[in-house]
């Protein structure tokens, strides 16, 4: 986890057991102010170029925005002096690459800001027996999940050999008579319904005629289905079985693979946002798969949905609870406020997290998953390639407005969606102040070193 004090003009780089290290930054000036908030690294650049000013170098970069704001290295005048994005000295941003890793927590704070351990019933705690069971658990339905889409292959190839040895028995009259038999099972089932919820006499005469109607045309089509010989209707049958076949295989296919991608993402640590402005609990987990459209990785996004909090026209603050480490408890937590509102055990004391969510995520919960509650909504800037980004509205952001937007773009989605759709969005390159090269730059106490 990374803290960038806007009011200090710090930054400090935190692990498991404390702050590690400690170096001065340059935030942005005023009218490109960085943006205070809550954001992850989603992408590592060593040697990065601007795509917005002048090819501008931003070495070491760490993008936490698509829009452009990122942590990279600078030169550092001893004050705010950047367009939005964060610099480090040189030296320590080479330094720190290598140490950190995507989804890495940055907040950036207005005031200084620390954690401190905290603890508190709302926050998640593992099941040992769960966490254990995990890994055996992924293999198996993982096995299953390929054995399902196997069959959903067979079953497919079955079909079409079925539909290749009934093509020629549906000469015209015969094509006709399935169409039209078709035509008088809807019109009998749609008849059957309308009696069901007549309200009237009147109306459920008239849906009883064209009940009487539609089983007397599907009588007289089964005589002269009868005419048919019996190796056809054979055919006719295994044809319609194979896609009946079809379709159960491709609904056990989708079971199964979902099955097996939420038990793989129950290992990964997870993030909750918590909004008092819409209401909402939004989760998100890494799913290791590269964007589609290149840069940064995929999040899934599976679970959004109500959430009760407490006199909801009171504000909360903005908090941040993280998992550190495991302890015989389960886990031990810390948190950091950077708005402000309730305290942060005051704050959870408001929430109330469906148990349904709770059973999904809470029974192999593990460090680095995190809880952010803020009164804030997610930026727009949240898309399938950020875990979350969520922005103080009352600080200045001309950092962020000053940018161009993301833009969202329809894809085809390889991952989750019922349409085989998702929007993203595609990222702006972020900028430096200048372009000055390494030792190109004031000279400062190198305290951080």
């Amino acid at each position: 986890m990374a803290i960038v004090s806007i009011k200090s003009q710090q930054v400090t780089f935190y692990d498991a057991d404390g702050w590690i290290v400690r170096a001065p930054v340059s935030t942005g000036v005023s009218g490109r102010e960085t943006p205070a908030g809550i954001f992850a690294v989603l992408e590592k650049d060593i040697d990065h170029h601007s795509s917005m000013y002048d090819d501008a170098w931003m070495p070491h970069m760490q993008r936490i925005t698509w829009n452009g704001i990122a942590l990279h290295g600078g030169p550092l005048p001893g004050y705010a002096a950047s367009h939005g994005c964060v610099r480090m000295p040189f030296g320590f941003a080479d330094r720190m690459f290598n140490k950190t890793r995507i989804g890495m927590r940055v907040i950036i704070s207005p005031n200084d800001a620390e954690p401190i351990e905290f603890s508190h019933p709302l926050l998640l705690k593992p099941n040992a027996e769960a966490v254990a069971a995990a890994p055996a658990r992924v293999a198996t339905l993982a096995r299953e999940a390929a054995d399902a889409a196997k069959a959903a292959d067979e079953a497919k190839k079955a079909a079409a050999k079925a539909a290749r040895e009934t093509a020629s028995l549906t000469a015209p009259p015969l094509r006709k008579l399935i169409l039209l038999k078709k035509s008088a099972d809807a019109e009998l089932a749609s008849a059957e319904k309308a009696i069901t919820i007549a309200k009237t006499d009147q109306a459920k005469a008239r849906a009883e005629d064209r009940r009487q109607r539609a089983a007397a045309k599907i009588a007289d089509m089964a005589k002269q289905f009868d005419t048919i010989p019996a190796d056809a209707k054979a055919k006719l049958d295994a044809d319609a079985a194979a896609k009946e076949a079809v379709k159960a295989a491709e609904t056990k296919r989708a079971e199964a693979a979902k099955t097996a991608t939420d038990a793989k993402l129950a290992l990964e640590p997870v993030s909750i946002y918590i909004s008092r402005a819409t209401q909402k609990l939004y989760v998100r987990r890494n799913t290791h798969k590269p964007a589609p459209d290149g840069g940064g990785v995929v999040f899934d996004s599976s679970i959004e949905i109500p959430v009760t909090i407490r006199d909801p026209e009171k504000p909360i603050g903005t908090h941040v609870f993280t998992a550190m480490a495991r302890s015989d408890a389960g886990l031990r937590w810390t948190a950091v406020t950077i708005d402000n509102g309730d305290g942060a055990k005051d704050a959870l004391d408001r929430i109330t997290i469906p148990q349904n969510v709770l059973d999904r995520i809470a029974p192999t919960v593990s460090p680095r998953s995190s809880i952010v509650i803020s009164d804030e909504p997610l930026s727009k800037e949240t898309n399938y390639r950020t875990e979350f980004v969520a922005v103080l509205s009352n600080q200045p952001q001309g950092g962020f407005i000053t940018r161009k937007p993301t833009v969202d773009v329809r894809v085809a989605d390889d991952f989750r969606g019922n349409d085989g759709f998702f929007f993203f969005q595609r990222g702006w390159g972020p900028q430096p102040d200048n372009t000055r090269r390494r030792g190109d730059y004031p000279r400062v106490q190198q305290w951080w070193r």
